[in-house]
């Protein structure tokens, strides 16, 4: 048994984690949770019921932003982020959880039809989708990565969300963010990943057979 514990369900933002762990490249064992009937155990692990979390020996972490940051920092051998100190070390962490800040608060607003009148954006943490958008693009307008110049978990969940959010029409297509999404979801691990999950979608969508008598 693996002390790398990956809580998921192949239709949730688990696939971003998914994603982090295959580049990692640790032994992790699975543990598909069930929206309707959530074990006891998981709960123990993640009161609020949600995935994806991961345990790590005795440590766990829930949300993908902090997922990706631990995963990225325990195992170093990955190059995952850049190391502590250096002048990347900032933009890492930046654009890391902006994505899990501004985007995702932005992002779901949106999906629920809320929109805080203009002289009232400033009580929210991400102003407005627009604002959000234009400060993202000029990021990565002509950048193949958001924090110095290898692909680390900042492009990874920035690339997740992008690719998400364009796919099901939440986040508009911008050029910037079509080039930029398509170069880190062609990487090995990103397509491991998804085979899995999609593995695992249509293996549940099979008929099951009938108990026997």
């Amino acid at each position: 048994m693996s002390d790398l514990v990956f809580y998921t369900n192949p239709m949730s933002r688990g696939r971003i984690i998914r994603w982090m762990l295959e580049e990692v490249g640790q032994p992790y064992e699975t543990v598909l949770v069930d929206w309707a009937n959530k074990s006891a155990d998981f709960l123990a692990v993640n009161p609020m019921g949600k995935v994806p979390a991961i345990k790590h020996g005795d440590t766990v972490v829930t949300e993908c932003g902090a997922i990706c940051a631990y995963l990225a920092d325990a195992f170093p051998q990955a190059g995952l982020a850049p190391p502590p100190g250096s002048k990347d070390r900032g933009p890492y962490y930046r654009w890391l959880f902006f994505a899990a800040g501004p985007i995702e608060q932005a992002v779901g607003a949106k999906s629920m039809g809320w929109e805080a009148p203009p002289e009232r954006e400033m009580m929210l943490g991400y102003g407005n989708l627009d604002r959000v958008l234009d400060t993202l693009e000029g990021a990565l307008d002509g950048r193949a990565f958001v924090a110095g110049d290898a692909f680390t978990a900042a492009d990874l969940y920035l690339a997740s969300h992008l690719a998400w959010g364009m796919q099901f029409g939440t986040l508009e297509k911008r050029p910037a963010f079509e080039a930029y999404a398509e170069r880190h979801t062609s990487r090995p691990a990103a397509k491991r990943a998804a085979e899995i999950d999609d593995g695992l979608i249509a293996a549940a969508q099979q008929p099951q057979p009938e108990p026997a008598e």
